[in-house]
């Protein structure tokens, strides 16, 4: 804790920062706004990065003028337990600027894995569409919920069944990244919306956080 420095004001922190890395809302309007004031007064060496899990990083930092020392960071909940960390290069990033981000995390004691700026990078591009294919199963009147979360533990090996990581993740959560993906790709079948997974989260049903989703908790 000696080691730390604490700021209330962007100003103050940005003075003398080598790397920032946002983790607000994900709202492309915020984020494109926060990095627009940060580029100001942050100095030319600092590096700029964002935590997002499903918006572009590129039209994250259309509005900086550092192209170069920008890229993306994505840490996994809960932090100081998930040890991978999503280093997401755009094509603009420096080799030095994306070296400079994995050592980083790996400083932290992360264990890195390269990425390039495409929906979801690596882990969501592949489980927010699993988990999409599950619901769209109760859907039909494949399977029930309970039994799809058992099948993938028993038969997948997985510590979690996809009802029971959607509840924990926050049914909003993954809502918002699908609707994102759908509104861009609207041609991909993929990423097409769900009407339960639709009406849960406007019934304010949104999983552990809320103390009902897919299941009562």
């Amino acid at each position: 804790l000696s080691n730390m420095n604490v700021a209330t004001s962007a100003n103050d922190a940005l003075t003398s920062a080598d790397l920032v890395v946002e983790a607000v809302v994900e709202n492309m309007g915020l984020k494109q706004k926060l990095f627009a004031d940060f580029d100001k007064i942050a100095p030319a060496k600092t590096i700029f990065a964002s935590n997002t899990s499903s918006l572009p990083i590129s039209e994250i930092a259309s509005t900086s003028s550092r192209n170069d020392r920008f890229g993306g960071l994505h840490f996994f909940n809960p932090v100081p337990v998930m040890k991978l960390l999503e280093v997401v290069r755009i094509p603009e990033t420096s080799d030095e600027t994306y070296s400079a981000m994995v050592e980083w995390g790996k400083a932290m004691g992360k264990v890195t894995v390269e990425c390039k700026d495409t929906p979801g990078f690596i882990v969501n591009r592949l489980l927010v569409p699993y988990l999409m294919e599950a619901i769209r199963m109760v859907e039909r009147g494949d399977a029930s919920a309970k039994d799809v979360d058992t099948a993938m533990k028993l038969g997948a090996g997985y510590p979690m069944g996809p009802f029971e990581l959607a509840d924990y993740v926050g049914l909003d959560t993954n809502k918002f990244i699908m609707d994102g993906w759908s509104g861009r790709f609207p041609s991909e079948p993929l990423f097409k919306e769900s009407p339960m997974l639709n009406k849960l989260v406007a019934d304010g049903k949104l999983g552990r956080k809320t103390g009902e989703g897919f299941y009562k908790y």
